[in-house]
């Protein structure tokens, strides 16, 4: 069984809370310790560079 897969995701705002500019969103994939394929919304404050905490919910 093959796990690892490419997922297409679209770039459009499809959430039901509004887009703001002070934040930057991506959709992203990645693969868990079990080789399958998950996606993801990433979101970065914008004008920060370096390392951040993050949460995987």
């Amino acid at each position: 069984m093959k796990l690892l897969e490419n997922l297409k995701l679209t770039q459009e705002w499809d959430k039901t809370f509004p887009q703001i500019d002070k934040v930057d969103h991506d959709k992203v994939t990645f693969h868990n310790r079990y080789g399958i394929t998950l996606a993801a919304d990433l979101y970065q404050p914008k004008g920060v560079s370096g390392k951040l905490a993050a949460i995987a919910v």
